[in-house]
């Protein structure tokens, strides 16, 4: 009991700061909206929860934003597969840097190529296949780099309640 309600809260809350950075961080690259901050988040929660609770953590931050106004459909696809591919790499190997790119792999590229028939359909976007991949590769970057030097700087302190 004690473990699933650390899990709930802390979903919340890095779900919470993924919402109110990504209001507030995010520009537009191309037709997509980079925002780094949600994969910063989306590392912070696959490497503390796991790779469950991390796509939990995508999900609610993606619904938020678009109940709110500052998120589109592309949210979902953007987050969801980096968020799972982040926690699993960290999961399998204990690595950060792994985790970051299991977020640039699976928002950058697996994310960008499934945002495109739902932006093709949904949204009327025209363009190639890999049209949003340099945008959401950008904010997977970017969101990669400082949750690598966030998790560096804090390992000591989390990694006690990291898999709790």
């Amino acid at each position: 009991m004690k473990k699933r309600t650390y899990q709930l809260v802390l979903t919340a809350v890095l779900s919470a700061l993924a919402v109110c950075g990504g209001s507030m961080f995010s520009f537009p690259i191309g037709v997509a909206k980079c925002a780094p901050t949600q994969s910063l988040i989306n590392i912070v929660a696959g490497v503390v929860l796991g790779p469950e609770w991390a796509v939990v953590q995508a999900l609610l931050t993606s619904t938020v934003r678009n109940l709110l106004g500052t998120g589109t459909l592309l949210a979902y696809p953007g987050s969801i597969f980096g968020a799972w591919l982040s926690g699993w790499m960290f999961k399998r190997f204990g690595k950060i840097w792994l985790a970051a790119l299991g977020e640039l792999i699976g928002t950058g590229l697996i994310g960008a190529l499934v945002s495109y028939p739902i932006a093709a359909l949904l949204m009327g976007a025209k363009g190639s296949l890999f049209l949003f991949v340099p945008s959401f590769a950008v904010s997977a970057i970017v969101g990669g780099l400082l949750a690598w030097v966030i998790l560096k700087a804090a390992w000591q302190p989390i990694s006690r309640f990291a898999k709790i």
